[in-house]
């Protein structure tokens, strides 16, 4: 006898009415082999499977689901370049793992690309009341949804005709997502509203107010250009930008904020004045106008004609660091029975900067225009076996340096050193060559300086002084961490591909305080009173560093006290042999 065959109701899910089905299916004498061939088909676990993912779809389609993101494959994009930017736990590696699957990649791509369809709302008919000059196949009706983020698009006005067209579409905006407006389209209207005898601004206004659903009628470009791939060109800003102090730039709205050092990842170069960039780090997905590499460099030289602007290389009087205390002295000094190496102040003033055969400034170098404005980088971390990075200390007045760094030294003196200076004075007695310096004759000093083999050198009671390129070469040798302190204008010579220096400024905390008063000295340690015009000696010192050197800066180092600023030293050294840092594109460029 047959079983009855079970009712099914309306909520019974596919995968039970399989199973239901399944249980059904009896082999008999006639129809057996077949029987058995679609229990087993239907038994199959996988079937089963894609009968409930099917279900579950069903019901998520009833519930009109809306997309959260338009960009899930940029989202994990930038989410993999964070967890890359530091070390990282076994989750993170794990999450990273996932994120740079293909599978998951496309996953999101097709997410993407069905996110910006924007089906909803509804197109409206087409307007009985379209101009009788419009061919019906040349206009399109474009409905956008936005909320209060800006459009994305910068428009003009054409001098020849007067027609109002699509300057450019900012990536990751409002305009770009919807994939319907591009560079080249002539506007009509905006919500119903002719803008053919309105004033650009009047039109930017206009479209800056509508919230929600806005309506386009647009002619479209004769040809429509495919969306570019976005780049992954990325710059670090070397000069501080405010869009809404800029009167040239094309949409102030549209413009991306920044302050030197930050990284910019610039997505379009199509405009060669205006790029589109996004800020590394920077949650909005939306691209932003700033001014180009060009654009930047050729009205800062029409400043400069003016007048209303100095030149960045005209020389000021320089002010560094002081060095040992003694008057006879060229010395830094003992710290904790060690003897470290190195020039007094007196010398400093005097010494020269010099480019050395070996250490020619990178082509990568802002420093060889005469505008700084950007410099392309990509990241870098120190590999196994590899030279570790040169250290380079600059110091405003009052900052103490050579004490900072003989601290550091002296706690390990086998993971740091200094490079040993030249000098053609006489040895003293208690002095080692090689140790103190290297011990030369003044002709032998001369030839190398006309062989540009030193940084810098210079003249201090008749003696001559120097650091050499080798000295700090002789060092890394050692698979030891090289920091030298020099000034700032050595910088040029000693950003190289090969040394790949880390540039810290150390500056003093500096007081607010306007009177006079008895307390430490801002570098640490008790050195009496200091007053108003000593205050503001170091504040102009550190002023002119950053406004002359700034840009070649990796961190700045504020010293409230010997203890705390030889901690933080400590930490930026050991994380130099770990950490993934921003360096210029040629440094690591095969």
């Amino acid at each position: 006898m047959k079983d009855a065959m079970p009712v099914l109701s309306a909520g019974t899910g596919l995968h039970e009415t399989l199973a239901l089905l399944t249980s059904q299916l009896r082999p008999d004498a006639n129809h057996k082999e077949d029987m058995v061939f679609l229990r087993d088909v239907f038994s199959e676990r996988s079937l089963s499977c894609l009968m409930k993912i099917h279900e579950k779809l069903r019901q998520y389609e009833c519930q009109s689901p809306i997309p959260v993101l338009h960009s899930a494959s940029s989202l994990a994009e930038d989410v993999a370049e964070e967890l890359q930017s530091g070390p990282m736990s076994v989750e993170e590696k794990e999450l990273l793992h996932l994120l740079m699957s293909p599978h998951l990649q496309a996953l999101l791509s097709v997410h993407d690309t069905v996110a910006q369809k924007n089906f909803d709302p509804v197109l409206p008919p087409l307007p009985d009341d379209f101009d009788d000059e419009l061919d019906e196949e040349s206009v399109k009706i474009v409905r956008l949804v936005k909320n209060r983020e800006p459009l994305g698009a910068t428009i003009r006005r054409d001098e020849a005709t007067g027609a109002v067209i699509v300057a450019r579409v900012m990536r990751g905006g409002a305009a770009d997502r919807s994939g319907l407006v591009h560079v080249g389209d002539e506007l009509r209207e905006v919500n119903g509203i002719s803008i053919m005898h309105k004033r650009p601004d009047e039109i930017s206004q206009l479209l800056s107010q509508s919230q929600g659903s806005i309506t386009l009628k647009i002619i479209p470009a004769i040809k429509e250009d495919d969306k570019l791939k976005e780049s992954k060109v990325y710059m670090r800003a070397l000069f501080d930008y405010v869009p809404l102090e800029d009167k040239a730039t094309p949409c102030q709205e549209a413009g991306l904020p920044f302050k030197c050092g930050d990284i910019l990842q610039v997505v379009s170069q199509d405009d060669s004045t205006w790029w589109q960039a996004k800020r590394v780090g920077d949650s909005n997905l939306r691209a932003g106008l700033v001014p180009s590499k060009q654009f930047q460099e050729r009205r800062l030289a029409y400043r400069l004609k003016m007048g209303t602007l100095q030149s960045p290389k005209s020389p000021k009087q320089p002010a560094y660091d002081q060095g040992c205390e003694k008057e006879d002295c060229d010395c830094e000094g003992y710290f904790n029975g060690h003897y470290i190496a190195g020039l007094r102040r007196s010398f400093r003033l005097s010494r020269k900067d010099r480019r050395g055969s070996s250490g020619e400034a990178s082509a990568s170098d802002p420093g060889d225009s005469e505008f700084v404005t950007y410099e392309e980088v990509t990241r870098y971390q120190q590999r196994p076996h590899e030279r570790p990075r040169l250290v380079v200390l600059i110091g405003s007045l009052g900052a103490r340096i050579n004490e900072l760094k003989q601290k550091v030294i002296a706690e390990n003196p086998h993971r740091y050193a200094v490079a040993v200076p030249y000098t053609t004075r006489l040895k003293k007695s208690h002095e080692k060559e090689g140790v103190e310096y290297h011990f030369v004759s003044k002709q032998a000093f001369e030839a190398d300086v006309q062989n540009n083999k030193f940084i810098e050198y210079g003249e201090y009671k008749e003696n001559l002084y120097g650091t050499s390129i080798e000295a700090i070469r002789s060092v890394q040798a050692k698979n030891k961490m090289c920091l030298v302190d020099v000034q700032p204008e050595a910088l040029h010579t000693l950003r190289t591909a090969e040394f790949k220096p880390y540039v810290i400024f150390v500056k003093p905390r500096i007081p607010e305080s306007r009177r006079r008063r008895s307390a430490s000295s801002p570098g640490g340690g008790e050195h009496g009173r200091f007053t108003e015009e000593d205050v503001q000696e170091m504040r102009q010192s550190a002023q002119q560093i950053e406004q002359q050197y700034g840009h070649f800066v990796d961190l700045a180092l504020i010293k409230e006290d010997s203890s705390s600023a030889c901690s933080e030293l400590r930490s930026i050294l050991e994380r130099l042999e770990r950490e993934i840092f921003w360096v210029p594109l040629g440094w690591v460029r095969n």
